[in-house]
Formats: C-alpha cells, sequence, structure tokens
C-alpha cells in the first residue's frame, strides 16, 4: 500500500503523451495524423481510465486507513529560503481525481461522435488532454505555489477551449472576457499567497496551517493585513467559480463547445474554486471575518444565478447561470463551515449537471439536423418544444438530469442540497430563507428549460424574402398531429441581406423548392451511452451520503460512506464526526424542502404549459404573467416588465462593467493622452519655438556690441522665469 502512494506522482502525467504525440504528429506527418484523426480517441480514454482506475483504488485505501500521505522533494534551497514540490493525498484529493476521471472520459467518448465534422479535431483532443492533465496536477499539489502553477495552466487550457471556434467573432471575445476576468482574481490569489508566505515562512499547507494557526491565538500577527491576505486568496476562487461579481464570464463561455461546458464550466474546473476554498478551509476558518464573507458571496450567488436564469433563452446560457447558482450552495455551505455538505453538493452536481450539459448538446445536434438553421436558433428554446416524440432517450435523460437538481428524491442532489438547507438553518434564518427560496427557483427554471424544450409541438421558424424591396415574411410553421400550419406576419426591414436560408413545407409553395425539411432525431450511440452512464450516478451517487446506509469505523463511530471518506479532513477541522440522524426530524426538513421544489414545478407548468404563438410574443414571462385573471394579478405589468428585463439583461451587471469599468477607463485613457499630448507636449514644444524666434529676432537686431546681446538674453531669461 505505501508503494501504491510512493508512485501516485506519476498520476497527473498519465494523460499527457496524448497532446505530446498529437502535436509531434501535426508537425512531422501531418497528413499520416489527420487521415486516423478518429483513432486519438482510443489512447485518450484508455489512459484517462488508467488514472481512473487508480484513483477508485486511492479513494478505497483512504476509506479503509484514514490517513493522509504527503511526499515532497526539494527543488530550491538558499539561505532561509527552501522551496519544495511534491504531492498530497488525503480525501479531498481522492474526490476529486475519481470526479475528474469520470466525468472525463464521458465526455471524451461523447465529444468523439459530437466533434467529428469538426476541423479542429485533433486540437481538440490535444486541448482536452492538457487539461485533464493541469487539473489532476492541480488537485494533487502539496503546496501552494505548485497550486498556482497548475492553477494558471487550467485557466490557459480554458481560454484555448472556450475560444476553439476563434474564428467566430463572438467565441473569440468570450475566451478573452473568461481571460482577463479570471486574471482579476489569479492576481489577488498570487498576492495572498505572498502575503501569507510573508506571514508564516512556509508554502507547504500542513505547515502554513499550523504556523498560522498559532499566530493568531498567540495574537502575533496584524489581524487586518492577515484578513486582506485571506481575502485575496478567495479572490482567485471567486473568478474561478464564477462568484459575484466575477460570474460574468461563465455565460459567455458557452460559445465554446457543448463537450467543453460539460467538463470544465459543470464538473471540473468551475469546482476548481471550490477545491482551493475546501483545501484551504483551516486557514480561513480561524479568521471569523472571513468566513462570513465567504458565506456572504455564496448566498449572493446562489440567488442571483437563479434568478438570471428565469428568463435567458439560450437553454446552454440557463445551465451556465444554473451552475453558478449551485456554486453558490457549496460556497456557503463552506462558509457556514459545513464541509461535508458542501463536498457532497460537488460531487453530486457534478454528474447532474454534465448530464444536463450533455443532453443539451444532444439536443443542440438534432436542431441542427433541420435544414438551414443556425447556431442561434439551436440554442435558443423558443424555436424548440416537441422533442420529447424526437430524442425520447435524451428526453428522459434530460429530465432525470432536471428532477435531481430540483432536490426531488431519492436523485442525487437531493441528499445534498438538503443537508445544506438544514445547516443553513442553524447557521443564519435569513440566509436560510434565501437558499430555500432559491430551491424554489432552481425547480422553475430547470422545468422552464425542460417544458419549453420538450413538451409542445415542434416550433420551426424560418424567414423567407417576398421578391419586393424591404418586404420580409416571418413564419413560424407548428408542427402538431395533421401536419405544418403556418402563420405569416409581414416584418418590414432595412437590410434583408441577412436573410436564413428557406423552407419548403407541405402547405405552402412560396418557400422554394431547393431546401426540404426534417424533423429532428436522436443522436447516434457513443453519445447516449456517456449520458446513459451519468444517469446512473445521478441515480445512484447519494448513496454514499445518505445517512441511512451507515457503517462503523476503526474508532468504532457510526459513518456513512462519505463520512468515513473526509474524516481524517473533517478532523483536521474539529469537526463532529458523530452524524446520527433522527428520522422525524429528517423527514420533517425533507418534506418542507420537497414542497418547495414541487411548487416551483407547478408554478413552471402553469407558465409554460405548449405555447402556439408568432414571433410578436417571444417575452414569454410577460405572456405567461396574463394568464392569471384579473382578480388575482399578483404583480403589475410594470413589475412583471421590471423582473423580466433584469434577468433577460443579466442584472445589468455587464451593462455595469462596460459602462463604469470598460468605458471609464477608456475616458481616463483619453484624457491622460490629451494632457500628456496637448499639455506636457505642447509646453516643451511652445518654449522651442519661443526660443527659436527670439534667436531669429536678436540675430536680425544684432549690432555687433557684446554688452547687448547679454542685455537681451538677461531680459528673455527674465521673462521666461516669469512665466514659470
Amino acid at each position: 500500500m505505501e508503494y501504491t502512494y510512493q508512485y501516485s506522482w506519476i498520476i497527473p502525467f498519465i494523460p499527457l503523451p496524448v497532446p505530446i504525440l498529437i502535436g509531434v504528429g501535426l508537425l512531422l506527418f501531418p497528413t499520416s495524423t489527420k487521415n486516423i484523426r478518429r483513432m486519438w480517441v482510443f489512447p485518450s480514454v484508455l489512459l484517462l481510465s488508467i488514472v481512473m482506475i487508480c484513483s477508485i483504488y486511492l479513494a478505497i485505501q483512504q476509506i479503509n486507513n484514514s490517513s493522509i500521505h504527503l511526499y515532497g522533494w526539494s527543488w530550491t534551497i538558499n539561505n532561509d529560503f527552501s522551496f519544495e514540490f511534491g504531492y498530497l493525498v488525503d480525501p479531498l484529493t481522492s474526490i476529486m481525481l475519481i470526479l475528474i476521471t469520470t466525468v472525463g472520459i464521458m465526455v471524451l467518448i461523447y465529444s468523439d461522435n459530437y466533434m467529428s465534422h469538426d476541423q479542429g479535431y485533433l486540437r481538440f483532443f490535444a486541448y482536452m488532454s492538457f487539461f485533464n492533465t493541469s487539473m489532476l496536477g492541480l488537485v494533487m499539489s502539496s503546496n501552494l505555489i505548485q497550486i498556482y502553477f497548475f492553477w494558471e495552466l487550467v485557466g490557459m487550457c480554458s481560454y484555448l477551449l472556450i475560444g476553439f471556434w476563434f474564428t467566430r467573432p463572438i467565441a473569440a471575445n468570450a475566451c478573452q472576457k473568461a481571460f482577463v476576468t479570471n486574471r482579476v482574481g489569479d492576481f489577488g490569489l498570487l498576492l495572498g499567497i505572498l502575503g501569507f508566505y510573508w506571514i508564516t515562512g512556509s508554502l507547504e499547507f500542513w505547515d502554513l496551517f499550523e504556523i498560522f494557526k498559532n499566530l493568531v491565538y498567540n495574537n502575533e500577527v496584524n489581524f487586518l493585513f492577515v484578513t486582506l491576505c485571506a481575502f485575496l486568496v478567495f479572490a482567485g476562487a471567486v473568478a474561478k467559480s464564477a462568484q459575484f461579481p466575477l460570474h460574468v464570464w461563465l455565460p459567455d463561455a458557452m460559445e465554446g463547445p457543448t463537450p467543453i461546458s460539460a467538463l470544465i464550466h459543470a464538473a471540473t474546473m468551475v469546482a476548481a474554486g471550490i477545491f482551493l476554498v475546501a483545501r484551504l478551509l483551516p486557514l480561513f476558518i480561524v479568521i471569523p471575518y472571513i468566513m462570513n464573507i465567504i458565506a456572504l458571496i455564496g448566498i449572493i450567488t446562489l440567488f442571483l444565478g437563479a434568478t438570471l436564469a428565469l428568463a435567458q433563452k439560450d437553454i446552454k446560457r440557463s445551465l451556465a447561470y444554473s451552475t453558478m447558482s449551485q456554486l453558490g450552495y457549496m460556497m456557503l455551505a463552506l462558509g457556514m463551515g459545513s464541509y461535508r455538505a458542501a463536498l457532497f453538493h460537488l460531487i453530486t452536481h457534478a454528474y447532474s449537471k454534465a448530464l444536463l450539459f450533455l443532453g443539451s448538446g444532444s439536443i443542440i445536434h438534432s436542431m441542427e439536423t433541420i435544414v438551414g438553421y443556425s447556431p442561434d436558433k439551436s440554442q435558443n428554446m423558443v424555436f424548440m418544444g416537441g422533442l420529447r416524440k424526437h430524442v425520447p432517450i435524451t428526453k428522459t435523460s434530460f429530465l432525470l438530469g432536471t428532477l435531481s437538481l430540483c432536490g426531488i428524491p431519492p436523485l442525487a442532489c437531493f441528499w445534498s442540497k438538503d443537508e445544506i438547507l438544514n445547516d443553513s438553518w442553524l447557521y443564519s434564518p435569513i440566509f436560510a430563507i434565501i437558499a430555500c427560496s432559491t430551491a424554489g427557483l432552481t425547480a422553475f427554471y430547470m422545468f422552464r428549460i425542460y417544458l419549453l424544450t420538450f413538451e409542445g409541438h415542434l416550433n420551426v421558424h424560418f424567414q423567407t424574402y417576398s421578391g419586393k424591396k424591404n418586404n420580409l415574411f416571418s413564419s413560424i410553421s407548428l408542427w402538431g398531429k395533421k401536419g405544418p400550419k403556418v402563420i405569416k406576419k409581414k416584418i418590414r426591414f432595412d437590410n434583408v441581406r441577412s436573410m436564413t436560408r428557406s423552407f419548403i413545407t407541405s402547405n405552402n409553395k412560396n418557400f422554394g423548392t431547393n431546401n426540404t425539411f426534417s424533423y429532428p432525431h436522436e443522436s447516434d450511440n457513443t453519445m447516449l451511452f456517456p449520458m446513459l452512464v451519468l444517469v446512473l450516478f445521478t441515480l445512484f451517487i447519494g448513496v454514499i451520503g445518505i445517512p441511512f446506509f451507515k457503517q462503523f469505523n476503526q474508532d468504532g463511530i457510526y459513518l456513512d460512506i462519505l463520512s468515513k471518506l473526509l474524516m481524517p479532513s473533517i478532523n483536521l477541522l474539529h469537526q463532529n464526526t458523530n452524524n446520527s440522524v433522527d428520522w422525524y426530524e429528517f423527514v420533517e426538513n425533507a418534506t418542507f424542502s420537497v414542497s418547495i421544489a414541487y411548487f416551483g414545478i407547478l408554478i413552471a407548468s402553469f407558465f409554460y404549459k405548449p405555447v402556439y404563438s408568432s414571433l410578436q410574443n417571444l417575452n414569454l414571462l410577460n405572456l405567461f404573467f396574463k394568464n392569471f385573471p384579473k382578480k388575482i394579478q399578483i404583480l403589475s405589468p410594470k413589475m412583471r416588465n421590471g423582473i423580466y428585463d433584469w434577468s433577460y439583461n443579466r442584472g445589468y451587471i455587464d451593462l455595469f462593467y462596460v459602462r463604469f469599468l470598460v468605458e471609464g477607463i477608456r475616458g481616463l485613457a483619453q484624457l491622460t493622452n490629451f494632457f500628456d499630448r496637448r499639455i506636457i507636449d505642447g509646453f516643451t514644444n511652445g518654449a522651442g519655438i519661443v526660443s527659436f524666434f527670439v534667436g531669429e529676432g536678436i540675430k536680425y537686431a544684432g549690432g555687433g556690441r557684446i554688452s547687448s546681446y547679454i542685455l537681451v538674453y538677461v531680459f528673455y531669461i527674465l521673462i521666461f522665469l516669469l512665466i514659470i
């Protein structure tokens, strides 16, 4: 067993040969490498499967032995400074290794078919394998500098993957936005790391925790400076895990391929911030103000993410805001000191949200089979509907993921979210009310996504030019049991160059004969298989933390599987490991949380029942609020419009950043440029010009007398000094 831990340092480097070989192959043998490009998925999946087997074995050893293993080697030794690199194997490492590898394997298998027709297929798998290497190195790091090194590699891979389709301006802007936003948090993280090294003289986790705790308890450090350093470190986690106010990059990151969203924006990279806070929780827990800030940022993020998801039309952006909200739950749990609940929700959410993102990719893939559909339409839920008949497997998988995220028992997220809600009542009733209300909002917007996508009838949107100047007809073909019905509405445009391709329908002959309509269809088996595996995780992964499946540990304490795995870390935090359960209290709390979720589902079902409308009714939130009888209208029209605009426009936070940061910095730069060119350079150039003309005048006025020249020059100098 000791032998196993001794050679665990190999784990992060196992996937590395794939990007190296792909790069060398494209450089030396480009034609041959491209001809066998579909073969590269096999080594990618095989190597990551080896890592998964090793990770599971390490987790089993952790459960049986409840130990922490740290290995390090000296790299640089200079007087009092000593830098080491090494690896750490503890419960948190084991959990993250299993998450990265299991979700990563499913995404790689899924991507083989999803990206098969893309010219950047080889580049995609090279980026993915290098990202897995970086993420594995991050979670196994044994000190802060090593974490920062892999932290930046993960950010670089995220930049490359978000901007994978870099020829599209919107994708290029999205990866730049993600890069700049994360640089803010990463700069704070670097400053915080340097501050803690200056305080403790160590970068190794266990030395850092012990020295820092002693310094704080003995009042040997400036508490304000310590709090500032901890906040700067936390800023790195805020940016990486899309917490308020550095969350603005995550929705735009959906411009990357959908498998990327499933891997790095649902299960792994955005979880890196949660991992960092969990890793450094022994450091934060001795600073009460920081713990309160972490909990406050978490509660703001979870509520903000849920409200911004209410009116989004892009299916991937809706799921992105859902991810932001669920990460807020995890951050809230860490701020409350609920270490086990946070990691439990990290596990359950990773599998459920990866399932939802892969399901959205299957939906987008099926919608793109419709002739003439552009990417903005294939991801827009307004142009979907009725897909349950065409993609039944995707529909069932997506529904199970939706129910899990809503907190419906016995699915995975119910157990973890319910635990966070219960702990929030003990921490702060105000926070608990917000968290429970957000659980209802989660159920509402998740079933809104499901109903708009799968229920009703297929809404096919297309446009055709009538042949007359500035006349464009917009149509929606509503596919029901009796075939298509076409609603046409004449719209005037000043420019009709950006028309989409026309369709031919059975009831209208004016749409041309070059294109034919085809129904959406189910994805291939290589895309469905990973989704079905993730369905199994969504159904059964909650068993590891269910309080009714318990066993005794070596100390005779009654623990569930997750608590037994986390026991060394829980002991390090000096928390109680005896997690006894009162059946009556559990049922009471579960009934309350599930009732809130069902209420949100019922409201969504009432608002988003199948709709048959034209393009003028795209404001669906306002449309369905009008379904209330006038006597029970709760919100005024002005308030309804305000809620919709707030959600659809992302809370105006992006607009605020553009107006006050981007335009403000540009305005300051222009002002500085004006001052430099007109004032500084103008004064210097003016002095030279004045000297030139005065010299010329004296040259012609001179009579050859030295005393006269001296008198004129003295007079000129006096005037110059007076001006200054």
